[in-house]
């Protein structure tokens, strides 16, 4: 078990208007420094289906897409316990501080990208999430058509 700090700054501006929250960053987002960044994570190929365009590759693409259409992204987790990117063996939680998002954007909604980020972040704030499927690789029995149908319920709070 690694004690982690989550390292990545939140993505949002003034014109946020949907906030994405997964658990927290997987090693490989880590090491790339930038949220879904392992190449098997489909969140990208999700939102670019969801948007019709084609998929953001770089660090700056995938930032610029973000606040283009009003998502914000961060995690639930500021600092835990884990074994490798494993959300099953998550302890220790100490959330991050959302009123820097909602501070400062108006976020007509709060989406989690997985039941251990969902849980927690109900459990922190007291406030529910609407749930999405993880577009992690481990979530491999659902197809990316599929995810992609789950995930077009942001374009309706945007």
């Amino acid at each position: 078990m690694e004690h982690v700090l989550h390292t990545l700054k939140p993505v949002f501006d003034k014109n946020s208007k949907i906030l994405i929250l997964g658990s927290i960053p997987s090693p490989k987002s880590r090491e790339t420094g930038f949220y879904y960044g392992h190449p098997q994570n489909r969140f990208w190929k999700i939102l670019a289906g969801v948007f019709k365009c084609s998929v953001p590759l770089t660090t700056d693409e995938k930032l610029c897409f973000l606040l283009k259409t009003g998502i914000s992204l961060w995690d639930v987790i500021a600092s835990c316990d884990i074994i490798g990117a494993s959300d099953s063996s998550i302890k220790n939680v100490i959330p991050n501080d959302f009123n820097l998002i909602f501070d400062n954007c108006k976020i007509n909604a709060v989406f989690t990208t997985g039941k251990t980020a969902n849980k927690l972040y109900e459990k922190f704030t007291g406030k529910s999430a609407l749930l999405l499927p993880s577009p992690s690789p481990a979530n491999c029995s659902v197809s990316l058509d599929t995810l992609i149908e789950k995930y077009k319920i942001i374009l309706e709070y945007l």
